[in-house]
């Protein structure tokens, strides 16, 4: 028999997760099903000397338990390319410590471990700007930190969402009308007095009614079911972290049609575990660092998402080893 497959997880503390919710969590419960051996690491603790990548890691049991969820065992000092996988989990924000420890994670790839989703991607793949590799999939959508083209964009549309490129849960994401005397403000504050770009795009209605779906490619491959989470009556943003409602559905023929378009190119640069935001059949983001949704499809609809991903890292384990 062979032996069991280690996966390690690189995530913010687990400590301080919501583990009804977290998709980490689900990852780590398939993981340990399957029988696999898991460690934990926190993004202080991996680092490079001569070249080679190391992390300190704890052994770690997990539990489908609200109220008692995991367990630690003691710290080893192992060369990250002994691992067999790692799940790279670290939530953005998506600044240079981020980017420094995806180095760390490619020279892990380099030495062995398949890293998941993998750093080159990560580092390439920012959230809101590599929508622009598939304008035939997005609204209307500027990328600049000019702020008269930030107004004309306004005056063009109507109506449009502004956002930072280095957010995530709906932080920072204003809704701005035609004639909105705060525009200017908003325009100033995203960019910093046009030092930083920043992110507009047409406002999309449907948000109100069909919510902002989450659609899970696994391996470039869609789940059946979407989560489409649908803003309280007092907020703009279509974000469980700010308060909207998430409401499972079956993917619809555009869905699939986005997911063709997008998932190919996703499985071939390594990003296995990706997030899709659509509003009203446009993709708005690519979530491809810690996309989550997992356990609020699980439960509506009966799936495994955690352990689709799983069989996705088996199956590339196994074309490595051969």
């Amino acid at each position: 028999m062979s032996a069991a497959i280690r996966l390690a997880i690189l995530m913010d503390p687990i400590t301080a997760i919501k583990p009804a919710k977290d998709s980490s969590l689900a990852m780590l419960l398939a993981a340990q099903a399957r029988g696999w051996e898991l460690l934990y690491a926190e993004q202080q603790d991996v680092w490079l000397r001569d070249g080679r990548s190391y992390g300190r890691l704890r052994p770690l049991v997990v539990r489908n338990d609200p109220k008692n969820w995991f367990s630690l065992g003691d710290t080893r000092i192992e060369p990250l390319g002994t691992i067999d996988a790692l799940l790279m989990r670290k939530d953005p924000p998506f600044d240079t410590e981020y980017i420094y420890t995806t180095y760390i994670l490619e020279r892990a790839e380099a030495e062995g471990c398949l890293v998941v989703n993998r750093p080159e991607g990560l580092r390439d793949m920012n959230e809101k700007v590599y929508t622009a590799w598939f304008p035939e999939c997005c609204a209307p959508t500027l990328i600049t930190r000019n702020m008269t083209d930030m107004a004309a964009f306004l005056a063009e549309h109507g109506k449009i969402v502004c956002k930072p490129l280095h957010g995530m849960g709906g932080r920072s994401i204003f809704v701005i009308d035609q004639g909105d005397k705060n525009a200017t403000v908003v325009f100033e504050t995203l960019t910093e007095y046009g030092s930083r770009y920043a992110i507009s795009q047409r406002y999309l209605p449907e948000i109100v009614t069909t919510g902002d779906s989450r659609v899970i490619l696994v391996d470039g491959e869609p789940i059946p079911f979407a989560l489409a989470r649908i803003p309280s009556s007092e907020d703009n943003r279509g974000n469980l972290a700010a308060g909207a409602t998430g409401i499972g559905r079956p993917l619809t023929e555009r869905d699939r049609w986005l997911a063709q378009q997008i998932g190919p190119t996703l499985r071939d640069r390594g990003m296995l575990f990706v997030g899709l935001d659509v509003i009203g059949g446009f993709v708005t983001e690519i979530n491809v660092t810690s996309p989550t949704g997992i356990r609020e499809i699980d439960s509506q609809f009966g799936t495994n998402i955690g352990d689709s991903l799983m069989s996705a890292i088996a199956l590339r384990l196994q074309a490595r080893a051969r």
